[in-house]
């Protein structure tokens, strides 16, 4: 089964990712910031990082660069309200996809099926 790291700060896109993913098909574990991130990466090895890019602590980019250099096998995209973020000086950005919020959660799932190459059949509302 293909496992999905998800970091999101707010709650409830948190929830509402995790449960589109889940009923698509997919493993989710989700956490609620960067660092809580880092022992599951330590111990657990995941096919898709979905990561938001503002969070506290550790943000996004800086996560997808953790995941580079522990696990250059797993793909990452980033989800945003602020896609001006990604572009801060100084910060080398893992390749990603990137999915502006906001966002149907059709497109999320369309997005991640075809990462993995798999024929969407979302019964997303």
């Amino acid at each position: 089964m293909i496992r999905i790291l998800v970091a999101e700060d707010d709650d409830s896109m948190r929830q509402y990712l995790s449960r589109a993913l889940e009923r698509s098909g997919y493993e989710v574990v989700a956490v609620d910031r960067g660092t809580a991130a880092l022992p599951y990466l330590a111990t657990q090895s995941f096919d898709l990082l979905l990561t938001d890019i503002v969070m506290p602590e550790m943000d996004g980019i800086e996560l997808a660069q953790h995941v580079a250099s522990v696990a250059p096998a797993t793909r990452v995209m980033f989800i945003t309200g602020f896609a001006a973020v990604t572009l801060r000086a100084g910060k080398t950005v893992p390749e990603a996809k990137i999915l502006s919020k906001p966002f149907h959660l059709r497109d999320l799932v369309m997005e991640v099926d075809r990462i993995f190459g798999r024929d969407s059949a979302s019964g997303m509302p």
